[in-house]
């Protein structure tokens, strides 16, 4: 099989051939988890290596998070690779996992975010990455002034989560920072998160996606393997994929579009769209298949840190602090029965339900909202619901 390292080098000069090797997929399982080693171990250096935008971070994160970032380690820093924003706020006390942390970036962040109080843990399979990761894990913490590290990272595949030593229903938070695409078996990963998760918890995660099953070919190149676009899931596979393990419901958070800047490797992927998206997927078993309408509402307590007007459940429900939303059973679930909970306040229940829930308008913007003292006979509220 060619190397990745002798990719690497073909890549180096101006005219670049068009490559046709047997890559990770003709072999199986192992051979893509090798290639994948290879590539960020060995290959990689640094964020200058890489040849399509897919594992470079669109768009600035929330201030907190940048200011969390200036106090990571520069080498960390250095060997990142990821493709979004996938730490949410107000996790302090939380319980994280990372999936394929790599360097340790996101984690170094959230290890500040949950305080000496909460706990963070990296899973990851490449042995340089994992060095790189622990190499100041002692000192940073101590910066922080816990009295013991809130820090730890666990060498194992993110496919297999228990053996790695991830307890089950165990976790509050799993992140993850395009890192889910380069599995060979994304329904065992998703699975072993779901399992991972107590009840209430949630999967908030970026990674690349396709508007289409990628062909064959663009599916066995092994650079696009390693930069996040062969392994990228059809979209509507991925929902397929969450309602078969348990997540019903996905939400969308942010999408960015993917950039494939080297001329060969876009001609392989035919005409193809990429998209980095950042999903919230929620371990609550009484979700549903559709939006249902329970006459529910919900009000924001404007307390999660970096969101005291405003707060985005996802990319069509942005609630504004104090004010009513009328909401489907899904959403009343996902920011009244999981780890939001605090931060907000639900009045009705399930008793009644009223059919299909009339999906509206994202409520910013709406003037039809009554005052924020209460609701009237009568009042219309604006739904958000997808």
């Amino acid at each position: 099989m060619t190397t990745f390292t002798a990719i690497a080098r073909r890549y180096s000069g101006r005219h670049v051939a068009r490559l046709s090797t047997a890559a990770a997929l003709a072999s199986g399982t192992d051979t893509t988890i090798a290639s994948v080693q290879e590539y960020y171990g060995k290959v990689l250096q640094s964020t200058k290596d890489l040849k399509t935008s897919a594992c470079t971070t669109s768009g600035a994160p929330p201030p907190l998070i940048r200011d969390a970032i200036r106090s990571v380690p520069p080498e960390v820093l250095d060997k990142y690779y990821g493709c979004g924003s996938p730490i949410p706020m107000g996790i302090e006390g939380l319980s994280v996992l990372d999936l394929g942390s790599g360097s340790g970036r996101d984690c170094y962040i959230a290890s500040r975010l949950v305080g000496d109080k909460g706990n963070v843990v990296g899973v990851d399979m490449t042995d340089e990455q994992l060095e790189t990761a622990r190499s100041n894990v002692d000192g940073y913490t101590k910066a922080l002034g816990y009295s013991k590290p809130n820090l730890s990272f666990k060498t194992g595949y993110i496919e297999d989560l228990e053996t790695a030593g991830i307890a089950k229903d165990s976790i509050d938070l799993c992140i993850s920072n395009c890192v889910i695409n380069l599995s060979p078996d994304k329904p065992a990963v998703l699975q072993g998160v779901y399992d991972s998760l107590k009840v209430g918890g949630e999967l908030h995660f970026s990674d690349v996606y396709a508007d289409r099953r990628l062909p064959e070919e663009a599916r066995k190149n092994e650079v696009l393997w390693g930069e996040c676009v062969s392994g990228a899931l059809y979209i509507e596979d991925f929902k397929r994929i969450c309602a078969q393990v348990g997540f019903a419901d996905p939400r969308v958070l942010e999408v960015s579009p993917i950039a494939i800047n080297d001329p060969v490797l876009k001609d392989i992927c035919g005409e193809a769209k990429f998209y980095s998206i950042t999903y919230r997927c929620f371990k609550l078993p009484q979700l549903e298949t559709l939006c249902e309408d329970y006459g529910q509402v919900a009000y924001y307590n404007g307390t999660l840190p970096g969101h005291a007007h405003t707060y985005a459940l996802d990319d069509h429900h942005i609630f504004e602090t104090g004010r009513p939303m009328l909401v489907c059973g899904n959403t009343a679930s996902m920011v009244g029965e999981s780890w939001l909970k605090p931060h907000f306040r639900i009045t009705g229940d399930r008793s009644t339900h009223f059919g299909l829930f009339d999906c509206g308008p994202s409520p910013s913007g709406s003037s039809e909202t009554p005052a924020s003292g209460g609701l009237q006979p009568g009042d219309t509220l604006p739904g958000g619901c997808c």
